[in-house]
């Protein structure tokens, strides 16, 4: 979400929890969606009292997104946000992303996809180039097997020289 980008500090303590909590960074770009994109992104909200908020706010600005990977992503993830009202995570999870970044329940600093389903509809939205198929199949196994480095520059995980060269 754009909330991050907006606050000098709020990307990198973002980073570094997705880092701390060792998740693999598949893929990582900052991007900016339009009114047009956000709607489309929410629109299962369509119709509630928060959805015109959450459209203004997702199209407010750039933002970050992650393909991340980790045993059990998707609810750890979620543990690692905190809970989604800011209020609750700063008195329950003071220590989780929302806890210490986040403004309002709108402008929370960071999304996380509720299911595996979610997530894979979410990569082919702010990732239409990357084929989820293939990564499972080839990359996956790869990163499991070999030595994975974090690469700085382009804020992503890659694999060690030696398991690169293996076909």
């Amino acid at each position: 979400r754009p909330g991050p980008c907006a606050q000098p500090l709020s990307p990198q303590a973002v980073h570094a929890a997705i880092l701390r909590h060792r998740f693999l960074i598949v893929r990582a770009k900052e991007l900016r969606c339009g009114p047009e994109q956000s709607r489309r992104f929410y629109r299962e909200h369509a119709g509630r009292f928060f959805y015109q908020r959450l459209v203004e706010f997702m199209a407010s600005g750039p933002m970050w997104a992650y393909i991340l990977a980790h045993e059990n992503a998707v609810p750890l993830w979620r543990s690692v946000m905190g809970p989604t009202r800011v209020f609750r995570a700063r008195h329950s999870d003071p220590d989780s992303i929302r806890g210490a970044y986040g403004l309002t329940d709108t402008r929370n600093t960071t999304h996380g996809s509720d299911s595996p389903a979610s997530a894979s509809r979410e990569i082919a939205f702010f990732f239409p180039e990357f084929d989820e198929r293939r990564w499972y199949e080839q990359e996956e196994p790869r990163l499991r097997r070999g030595q994975v480095s974090h690469s700085p520059q382009e804020l992503h995980h890659e694999l060690g020289a030696q398991e690169a060269e293996v076909t």
